[in-house]
């Protein structure tokens, strides 16, 4: 099955012309290596991509030389989307862990779009509660601790698994190094393993080589103020299936 298919039929029930509608559109499957990238933040834009396995990330360059990452995707996922505005990229797309996508062109997107419009007012919904989990974290990175910023960013990562990957409870795979994160969250890598080990030390995380389970995701939420965004989406306002 499409990994954008079992996306939205988390949110909706899709009818059998809406699926076929999406695996119309979807193009060729393009696997790729970690650290490979798969849109270059100034190059061409000409399609978005479906997530079918694995990780990446997007990020931007930095005038100093580095950079910032700006959003962790996974299988689902619909990537690519901060450049649909342009025919450049906004930001490069770059593969952490090996991994499997599907091209889906802008001009087959448009197509999709006036083909089955609840499709597209579902992908919007869904863009725009993903805008709304940036700002949370951008806030927490702004005016928060190092610990509340880690926090912040594992309890968003474990809400994004619940809902691509499913039968998540509270462990994952963690693909990320410490350089990784220090760019997500604006710390330096020492900062990041000093931070890690203070949270297993509090006993809200445990580490098992690459595996991280959340303890007590309460006392996190409670120290954050974290709200998921993904979980539940509102549909009731989508226009009628074709």
């Amino acid at each position: 099955m499409s990994g954008l298919i079992a996306r939205l039929g988390r949110h909706l029930d899709l009818t059998d012309a809406e699926r076929e509608a999406i695996t119309r559109a979807e193009r060729g499957e393009r696997r790729l290596k970690a650290g490979e990238i798969l849109m270059a933040e100034g190059g061409e834009s000409h399609a978005l991509y479906v997530v079918r396995q694995g990780w990446l990330h997007s990020s931007t360059k930095l005038i100093t030389g580095g950079r910032q990452i700006l959003r962790f995707h996974y299988a689902g996922d619909l990537i690519g989307t901060s450049s649909m505005a342009w025919s450049q990229a906004a930001a490069t797309l770059t593969a952490i862990s090996d991994c499997w996508v599907i091209e889906l062109p802008k001009t087959e997107l448009g197509l999709l779009f006036r083909a089955q419009p609840r499709i597209a007012g579902l992908l919007y919904a869904i863009a725009a509660a993903e805008n709304v989990a940036m700002s949370d974290r951008l806030t927490t990175i702004g005016r928060m601790g190092a610990s509340e910023r880690l926090s912040t960013l594992l309890l968003d990562i474990m809400a994004r698994l619940r809902v691509t990957a499913g039968g998540i409870v509270d462990s994952f795979d963690l693909p990320l190094t410490q350089t990784d994160i220090g760019d997500a969250l604006g710390l330096t890598k020492v900062h990041v393993n000093r931070t890690i080990r203070a949270l297993e030390k509090a006993g809200v995380i445990e580490r098992n080589g690459r595996r991280v389970r959340i303890v007590d995701e309460a006392a996190l939420v409670a120290t954050t103020g974290f709200t998921d965004r993904y979980g539940e989406i509102e549909t009731a306002w989508l226009p009628p299936a074709v």
